[in-house]
């Protein structure tokens, strides 16, 4: 029986009869970034320590997607459905071309090396907005142990058009997970400072989204407890499901906690997919988790 906890009557539209939490895989050391991939109807996620992706499908269950894989972190699709990823081995941003090829498109601002990328969302004019806090150079364990070449952890835009790379929020200690609202008006970024100090931050912050290229009015859109609010996505009404250490907790647009699904293992990230977007899967510490809920992921760009 899947464990809900409901802090308000909204949270029973998103259950429906078939609202079981199943586990499909388990065997990964830290699971991440999960990404559906809709023409091949299967979901790719990256298992950061063992330096490898994953790939699961309903037809042929789990199968490594790519090894070595830069010790791949965040993954989304852009308008013509190409994986686009952070590397933590390489310090970039990459995209998998149709052919398979896999191309470096950035991966240094102002003639330094990025830290480390971490997550990362395309709006629908094509631009690539991603976090880049240290994780993947403060150990062997994610990337490679190295000294910072930058002056902070900072969110980032890329236009592959353009080649132009900047700056878009700069007062994060870790910036991580990153979700616009539906119509793009709003940018959704999480500070997880508080996995290496417990008097950190632990809340996502939202800011209006001007120009369809800068950041204004940055203000706490919700605290997460207990955990930390890796990673994150929207529905098609602009409810958030967030990861934390016990659950998925579920927001709607105005930051009121609705309810939380509940996970046995602590969360890193999710995501929608299925054939009708209605199913959310989740990345679990050693472990993939799914859920059918009477809702639809949001709306992904196109070219």
């Amino acid at each position: 029986m899947t464990d809900i906890e409901m802090f308000d009557p909204r949270m029973q539209q998103i259950l429906g009869p078939n609202s079981q939490l199943q586990r499909l895989y388990t065997g990964a050391e830290w699971g991440e970034g999960p990404v559906w991939l809709a023409a091949q109807q299967s979901l790719v996620w990256s298992d950061i320590p063992n330096n490898r992706m994953l790939r699961w499908s309903a037809e042929t269950g789990v199968e490594v997607f790519r090894q070595p894989s830069n010790f791949s972190n965040g993954n989304s699709l852009d308008g013509e459905g190409r994986q686009v990823t952070c590397e933590h081995g390489r310090r970039c941003i990459s995209r998998t071309e149709h052919d398979g090829q896999v191309r470096v498109l950035v991966d240094r601002y102002q003639g330094g090396r990025l830290n480390s990328p971490n997550d990362l969302v395309v709006k629908s004019d094509g631009s690539i907005w991603f976090s880049d806090p240290a994780y993947g150079i403060m150990s062997d364990r994610e990337g490679y142990k190295a000294d910072s070449e930058q002056d902070g952890c900072h969110v980032y835009r890329f236009d592959p058009a353009s080649q132009e790379l900047s700056r878009v929020a700069t007062d994060f200690e870790k910036p991580n997970g990153l979700a616009f609202s539906v119509d793009e008006s709003r940018l959704y970024i999480s500070d997880t400072s508080a996995s290496h100090d417990p008097q950190g931050c632990h809340h996502i912050r939202v800011f209006d989204v001007l120009e369809g290229s800068r950041l204004a009015n940055g203000r706490v859109f919700a605290v997460i407890e207990p955990g930390l609010p890796d990673g994150f996505r929207l529905d098609q009404q602009g409810w958030l499901y967030v990861s934390s250490s016990d659950s998925i907790q579920v927001f709607d647009a105005e930051g009121c906690r609705l309810g939380k699904i509940h996970v046995p293992e602590k969360i890193s990230n999710c995501t929608f997919g299925g054939a009708l977007s209605d199913v959310l899967f989740i990345s679990a510490s050693t472990s993939l988790y799914s859920i059918a809920l009477n809702t639809r992921g949001a709306p992904r760009p196109t070219a």
